[in-house]
């Protein structure tokens, strides 16, 4: 029976090695895969999945690492079962040199006192079959286990990658809205400091061109003003360039009344010392002398002629008072009312928002002069109050007596700027030195 385990060992070792060393080379190179035991040796070989460029590495990397112990663990099963073939041959040897002894007479016959000379080796043929079959299944089960850590290996390979993906993508996420934030930041803060920047260049130009309008008014001999209201405003010639506007509107209003200090010696008429214009009305408030008429008060392009006489080339004081409530109208020169009369734009409200010029009667709001309407001459202390001023307050001004500014529009010089060469605002003399009698 041993005689014929050898032999069987000897023929299957003799044939493996021709085996594996007289097949042809057919210039192919071959992947080894374990394939299980209970599956089909003819099944067609499942391709790997295709490795994307971010997880290549990793994937070869794991697959190495994963070979690598693969081969340690068959290295060490072969080591093992190379130490029990070692073992199986040492007693072979044994048992064939026993029976080599009893086949020369050396030995007695195979007996009791015989039956322990190969140690451990089954007697039966069956223990033998039984212990193949359980080296066998172990083999399988180790074989399983390795298929279970590879395809373990395999999941954790193809998830981490997914995994640091998600990770790399969140942080990219989040980076790029820092980023966002702080483009918004300076965005923001690039604009604060353009508007900083164009408010202090207004403010700088503003303050040079009143610095400017200082100088000029200086070098033309204004001398100082003794007081924010006393000066005047010169037009020496009649031009159509040649004019003040006052800095400020009228809000709508529904009375008025309008005085000034004037000084004039034109002819024929003094011009236009006063026009107010609106969007779609030229002619809101107008007191304009041309020709031979007399002076006459235009609100909303409707007329009333004043029994005022100014041309005297004197100081006089004149004020106009005007109601909507039936167009009621007053006229004062030098405290003493001169005239009065109604249905002067009845019931119509001065409208808001429109120009003032002194000195140019206006086609549009604004511009459009004309030189042949042109006042000629002096102005002074030109206020506008949103009432109908007492008799006793205008007398009192006339005589020098009160200076009452207007609550709408008061002369001050921060509120008149002055166009055309030769028009220009000079010191006013006393209150005294204007009155007719002095």
């Amino acid at each position: 029976m041993f005689l014929f385990l050898y032999g069987l060992l000897c023929f299957c070792a003799l044939g493996c090695g021709q085996l594996t060393s007289g097949q042809p080379d057919d210039g192919k190179r071959y992947i080894c895969r374990a394939v299980p035991l209970s599956g089909d040796a003819s099944c067609p070989v499942t391709l790997l999945p295709e490795l994307n460029t971010g997880g290549q590495e990793e994937e070869l990397r794991n697959t190495v690492m994963q070979l690598r112990e693969t081969i340690l663990q068959q290295k060490e099963t072969i080591s093992k079962q190379i130490g029990t073939i070692n073992e199986l041959t040492t007693k072979l040897s044994l048992c064939a040199s026993a029976s080599d002894d009893r086949e020369y007479g050396k030995g007695g016959s195979w007996g009791k006192e015989k039956q322990n000379t190969m140690g451990d080796v089954p007697r039966d043929p069956n223990d033998t079959i039984d212990s193949l079959g359980k080296t066998m299944q172990g083999l399988k089960d180790r074989l399983e286990n390795l298929e279970q850590q590879q395809m373990r290996a395999n999941i954790s390979g193809a998830s981490f990658p997914s995994e640091l993906r998600d990770l790399l993508q969140r942080r990219l996420g989040e980076l790029e809205k820092q980023l966002l934030k702080k483009v918004s930041n300076l965005e923001q803060e690039k604009s604060m400091l353009s508007n900083a920047t164009a408010a202090y260049r207004l403010k700088t130009e503003s303050t040079l061109n009143a610095l400017v309008e200082r100088i000029s008014e200086l070098e033309k001999g204004g001398g100082d003003f003794k007081s924010p209201e006393q000066f005047k405003l010169s037009l020496p010639q009649r031009t159509n360039y040649l004019y003040g506007r006052i800095t400020k509107s009228l809000p709508e209003m529904y009375a008025f009344t309008l005085c000034m200090w004037i000084k004039s010696s034109a002819s024929p008429g003094i011009g236009t010392p006063f026009s107010y214009g609106v969007p779609g009305q030229a002619n809101e408030i107008v007191l304009i002398e041309w020709g031979n008429n007399p002076i006459e008060l235009l609100i909303n392009d409707k007329v009333a002629q004043l029994p005022l006489e100014v041309r005297d080339g004197r100081w006089h004081h004149i004020c106009i008072s005007w109601t909507t409530r039936d167009g009621q109208w007053d006229a004062y020169q030098d405290g003493e009312k001169l005239g009065t009369g109604d249905n002067l734009a009845a019931w119509h409200p001065i409208k808001p928002g429109g120009v003032i010029i002194l000195g140019q009667e206006q086609d549009v709001v604004g511009g459009r002069f004309d030189a042949g309407q042109a006042f000629v001459g002096e102005l002074s202390q030109v206020n506008i109050w949103d009432r109908v001023l007492k008799p006793v307050e205008i007398q009192s001004m006339a005589n020098c007596t009160s200076y009452i500014p207007g609550n709408i529009i008061s002369w001050l010089a921060s509120n008149v700027e002055v166009f055309g060469r030769g028009a220009f605002k000079r010191p006013l003399e006393m209150c005294q030195e204007r009155l007719p009698n002095a």
